[in-house]
Order: structure tokens, then C-alpha cells, then sequence
């Protein structure tokens, strides 16, 4: 904390008197939440506090460190005071709000209570919700819009229940696995997201696409959006959800664009990298760590906080999700040279370097440790710019192997926070005795 100085004032990301009325209305208990409370902590309880609103918050992260000048803005989580779904057009004189769905109708809690429906964790592995639909038919979506929706006009929706405490009274029909369900829950929330930024490409002046809040986290719904052609340009803050409210909330205050450089803003871990012995350890089909320069700010590992290994091998998957300690069906990400992607994947989009797009790879045989079962991939484009020490590694890699791909996780163990500095780095090894670099 404090490491650049004390702050002279304080932005909130949310409006605590709306989200204290909106939980009385929902049947929560609990005493009303001032954020001096948490302030406190850090002896910035004294400091002037200004409040946004949540979804403002998202949309300013989104506009102003996107660059462009003018865009239409689509919000969508499970829910903020009040609102779970915002659209807004953003230009230079800022951000106005021209549509929003409110509590307890939201999208987001859908998804999330099916999370939950599944034996996941809800709020955080509705990831692995969308990596489990493509083992499952999307047979039910039909019974899950009649049961779950009164209205699906998109933007527009209307729920039949309020599902904020999930759906577990709910009865998956006998004939129907729980992949199938992941499938038809995926493709519901497809759906509604293609169908109101095509709403928006109609009713907002720019071309200009921003994705944010949670939902924006789904990498193959953004695939999908990108491929109807109705956006010149797309672009997704590498942390759209709640944490990135960090970085929003003063962006909404401020109303101006920010100098945004990329997403290595965390713990810096300022030590050499040693190419050349991470490159003998992956010809030598080693598995390896990465914790080297600032963490990336959000939740995809892009080269400082990664698990590395050869893409090539049959058992590449299997042997790093038994490290991980995750599902085996779980998919892996493909870090690839920016200019190869086109090569080996039918990119939806002109580069990815923040993995919230997926794209049809073309080479299956070639790099099986990075295609899911549905042979997709979610590429990590990088770029000369991008990561100066990954690329390097990369262009080493491919030097000596032929090959511009490495496999790329993050550098935990599920359920694990990542390694942030050097002291979390050698426990890790010592643990996992697996030599991190």
C-alpha cells in the first residue's frame, strides 16, 4: 500500500446508500456498509471520499483507456446498486447512460446461479462453465428461455425468478447431462450479448465496440460479436470486471482519458530472465515458471506469472492440469508470435493480446496442448510491444524449434491465489518442484 504516496482523496466505485436500499429490498440482512469502515484500515478514513456508480465505473474503465475517441459502451454483470445490463455512448463529452436493465432481472445472475447449479463456485469459475459447454449439445435452451424468461427481446429480458440466491430447486431432466446444460446456459448468454450490441450497432452512431463488467470475461461470446462485422473496432480493459473498478472509478471522476501503457501494473519482481535455461528446459519437456517484471492487473497470466511448456506433445494438457490440480477438461492457452496468428488460427479479430478472444486453430496436429474439444483456442497474441522478456522468449523458442507457440496458464494451483513477488515464486518451487524462473 502507498507505494506511490498518499492519496489527497478517495474514489468509490459504487453508490453504498443505492446498494444499501437495493439489499433491504432483496431480503438481506446487515447493517449499512460506509467504506471509512474499510478505509480505516489504511488510515485514509479522513480523506474526502467521492462516489460513481458501478456501472459507470465499468464504462468509463472501458472508454477511457481504450483510445479511441468515440464508442458504444455495453456493461454487463450480475449487478451493481441496481443495474445489471448499461449501454452508454461515450465521445467527448463523455459518457451518457441511454438504456439499462435493473435488479432482479440480470443476465449475470443467470449465468452465475447455473455456475452454482453446477457444483462451481459462483462469482469466480463461471469460466469453467463455458469451458464445459463445448463437451455438451445446447438441447435445452429452449426449456431454460421458457422457464427461466418471460421476455428475450435483447437488449430487453425479462426473468421469471429472482435467482440471486441461484436455482438449485431447479430439476435438470434425467435425459440431459450437465455439459449439455453448460452448453444451453452458454448459448443463452451468446445470444443476448450478439443480439444487443447488434441493437446498439443500430441505435448508437460509433463502431467503436467496448465490452465490460464480468460478462465481458465470456472470450467466446467477444468471438462471436466480432465475427457479425458490425464493429470496425473492438476493445475489452484487461480487467473488466469488479477489480478493474480500480482504475475506473477515478476514470469516471476525472472524465478524461487515461495513459493507459498495458496491463503490468502489479508487484514488480525486477530480476533478469535466464532465456536461454527456460529454453534447455522446454526442449527438455520440462514444465516451467515464470514470475518476472510487474503482475499483470487482471485475471489473465500474460507472460509474468505463467506456466510454460512445448504445445506439441500429446500429453502436454494432461500433464499440466494434474499440476494444477484442475479438471482434465479444462483448455490451455496458445501464446503465439503476433505475426503467426493468422497461420495457425481463424482469428476473429486482428490481434488478442490479453486472451478475450477464441479462435478455430488450423493446426490441431501440430500444437494439440492448446486446442479444446472443440478445437478452439484463447489466443494470446505477442506483439513487439506487447511484453518485451515473453516475446523475446518467444522468438527464441521459435528459433530453436520451429515452432512460435508456447503453452501459457497462470502460475498457481487452482484455488491458489497467483505468485506475485519472488518470495511467493521459491515457495511455489519448493512445492511444486517445478523451477520457476
Amino acid at each position: 500500500m502507498l507505494l506511490h504516496g498518499n492519496p489527497e482523496s478517495i474514489v468509490w466505485f459504487e453508490r453504498p446508500v443505492l446498494k444499501h436500499i437495493r439489499k433491504k429490498y432483496a431480503g438481506q440482512t446487515g447493517n449499512y456498509y460506509n467504506p471509512k469502515y474499510e478505509l480505516a484500515k489504511y488510515s485514509l478514513d479522513r480523506l474526502p471520499i467521492t462516489y460513481v456508480s458501478h456501472h459507470h465505473s465499468h464504462a468509463a474503465a472501458g472508454f477511457y483507456t481504450s483510445g479511441y475517441q468515440n464508442a458504444s459502451v455495453l456493461v454487463v454483470d450480475a449487478i451493481g446498486e441496481w443495474n445489471s445490463v448499461s449501454i452508454w455512448n461515450a465521445d467527448s463529452n463523455g459518457l451518457k447512460c441511454v438504456w439499462t436493465k435493473k435488479y432482479p432481472h440480470s443476465m449475470g445472475l443467470f449465468y452465475t446461479a447455473f455456475t452454482d447449479y453446477l457444483g462451481l463456485k459462483p462469482n469466480e469459475e463461471e469460466y469453467i462453465l463455458m469451458g464445459m459447454a463445448a463437451y455438451g449439445r445446447p438441447l435445452l435452451t429452449d426449456i431454460l428461455k421458457e422457464e427461466f424468461f418471460k421476455d428475450f427481446s435483447c437488449p430487453n429480458f425479462k426473468l421469471r425468478h429472482n435467482l440471486h440466491r441461484g436455482c438449485k430447486w431447479w430439476e435438470l431432466p434425467n435425459q440431459f447431462s450437465k455439459f449439455d446444460l453448460a452448453a444451453s446456459v452458454q448459448e443463452i448468454m451468446e445470444e443476448y450479448l450478439i443480439k444487443s450490441t447488434q441493437w446498439m450497432s443500430n441505435k448508437l452512431p460509433s463502431k467503436n465496440l467496448i465490452l465490460m463488467g464480468g460478462c465481458a470475461l465470456n472470450c467466446v461470446a467477444n468471438s462471436k460479436i466480432a465475427q457479425t462485422g458490425k464493429w470496425e473496432n473492438i476493445w475489452i480493459m484487461p480487467n473488466p470486471g469488479d477489480a478493474g473498478s480500480a482504475i475506473g472509478a477515478v476514470a469516471a471522476h476525472t472524465n478524461t482519458h487515461l495513459n493507459w501503457r498495458g496491463p503490468f501494473l502489479g508487484t514488480d519482481i525486477n530480476r533478469e530472465l535466464d532465456i536461454d535455461n527456460i529454453i534447455k528446459d522446454l526442449l527438455d519437456g520440462k514444465v516451467v515458471g515464470i514470475a518476472n517484471g510487474r503482475a499483470e492487473f487482471g485475471p489473465r497470466a500474460l507472460g509474468n506469472r505463467s506456466l510454460i511448456c512445448d504445445p506439441r506433445g500429446p500429453d502436454a494438457k494432461q500433464r499440466i492440469n494434474q499440476i494444477k490440480k484442475r479438471e482434465q477438461f479444462r483448455p490451455f492457452a496458445p501464446a503465439i508470435l503476433e505475426e503467426f496468428a493468422n497461420e495457425y488460427f481463424e482469428m476473429p479479430v486482428p490481434t488478442s493480446p490479453y486472451m478475450q478472444f477464441v479462435a478455430r486453430c488450423k493446426k490441431i496436429s501440430e500444437v494439440p496442448g492448446v486446442c479444446h474439444v472443440d478445437n478452439t483456442s484463447r489466443v494470446q497474441t505477442v506483439g513487439k510491444d506487447d511484453n518485451p522478456n515473453f516475446r523475446k522468449l518467444l522468438e527464441k523458442w521459435y528459433d530453436v524449434s520451429g515452432c512460435p507457440i508456447l503453452m501459457n496458464t497462470s502460475l498457481n494451483i487452482k484455488g491458489e491465489p497467483l505468485v506475485n513477488d519472488w518470495a511467493d515464486a521459491q515457495k511455489w518451487e519448493r512445492i511444486n518442484n517445478i523451477k520457476v524462473y
